[in-house]
This record gives structure tokens, C-alpha cells and sequence, in this order.
């Protein structure tokens, strides 16, 4: 059986994205599907959803530029073997216009956040759905500073979301660090090719 990363790299950039959006439908599917079992009704789960924007944008926002200034300090401190997820990331962002940054993360955020946050952590708690949200990334399995990263983000993005009982605030959040980190990786891959 072939490795992702060997899966992933005999893919085109197109069938990549494509491959993440498909990835992310499935992810809202499932969330459907399973959010059917785990409320007994419509409004339990309409209740998680607490449009109280100033408070989404100020808590939300803050753990997202947290979060965000942690990667970028990792980036900069620790050898890039440790952060490198074989490039993914990379050819996902380098060259996406930031309309379809934007989208993509949006989707990501929502789909993401819907399954793991609203409907696993209703079910099962904070710990069983960040530790699932953790290892459905499983490129970075082999990469032990990846992977602590990424469950640190799940374990916080879980904390959030049971501290405020709001899932907007964890998929404002969500959206707000998946979004600067692909448009950092847009602009690095744009100063480098001027220089090339």
C-alpha cells in the first residue's frame, strides 16, 4: 500500500485542491449524518451557533494570532525537516489566488469544525474528538513536532468550544489560522520566485 505522501505526490495541484474540497464535503456529510444521532432535536443544534459577532471576531481572532505567531515562530527557530509536511501545504497555497484562499479555508473551517466541535466533542468530549482531530492529520504522524502542534491547536480550538459553547467562535478561529498561514506560504513562494 503506498504512502499519502506518495499518493499525494503523483497528484496534479488540480486534483490536490480537488481532493481537499472532496475531503471537506465528506467531513459535512458525516456531520449530518452523525449530528442526526447525536441531537435529539433540530434546536440543540442550532444552539451552537451564537452569531455574537464582536465576541467571535475578539476571542476567536486572539487565539487564532496566537496560535498563528506560534507557527511562524517555530517556522523560524526549529530545522525545516521538522516542519515540513512533505510539501502539501505548499503546493495547496503557492499559487492560489486569495479569493481561493479564502474559500478553501472557509470550507475547510466549517467542514472541520462542524464534525469535530459541534458534533463529535457534543458526543464524545473534549478529549476523544481533539485526539480524532489529530490524528485524521495523519502526514503529520511521522513528524513528532507536526503532530504536537497540531493536537495543541485541536486541544485549544476544544477548549474554545467548551468554554464558549459557540461553534462560531472556534470556526472563526479555525478559518482565521488556516487563512494567514496559506496566505504566508502564497507570499513566501511569491518573493522567492522573484528572486529567482
Amino acid at each position: 500500500m503506498k504512502k499519502q505522501s506518495e499518493v499525494v505526490a503523483e497528484l496534479s495541484d488540480k486534483e490536490l485542491i480537488l481532493n481537499v474540497y472532496l475531503t471537506q464535503g465528506i467531513m459535512i456529510i458525516l456531520a449530518l449524518i452523525s449530528g442526526f444521532f447525536v441531537f435529539d432535536h433540530w434546536h440543540e443544534f442550532q444552539d451552537l451557533f451564537k452569531p455574537e459577532i464582536t465576541f467571535i471576531i475578539l476571542v476567536g481572532g486572539t487565539v487564532a494570532f496566537v496560535i498563528v505567531l506560534v507557527d511562524v515562530i517555530l517556522e523560524r527557530i526549529l530545522p525545516k525537516a521538522w516542519m515540513d509536511d512533505g510539501g502539501i501545504n505548499e503546493r495547496v497555497f503557492e499559487k492560489m489566488s486569495i479569493p481561493n484562499i479564502i474559500l478553501l479555508c472557509l470550507v475547510v473551517a466549517v467542514a472541520e469544525e462542524l464534525l469535530f466541535r459541534a458534533v463529535l466533542q457534543t458526543a464524545f468530549g473534549l478529549v476523544i474528538a481533539s485526539l480524532l482531530f489529530a490524528v485524521i492529520h495523519i502526514r503529520y504522524l511521522h513528524k513528532p513536532v507536526l503532530f504536537i502542534n497540531v493536537t495543541f491547536v485541536s486541544f485549544l480550538l476544544g477548549a474554545l468550544f467548551y468554554w464558549t459553547g459557540n461553534v462560531l467562535v472556534t470556526i472563526f478561529a479555525h478559518f482565521v489560522i488556516d487563512l494567514s498561514l496559506g496566505i504566508l506560504i502564497r507570499l513566501k513562494f511569491q518573493k522567492s520566485s522573484r528572486h529567482n
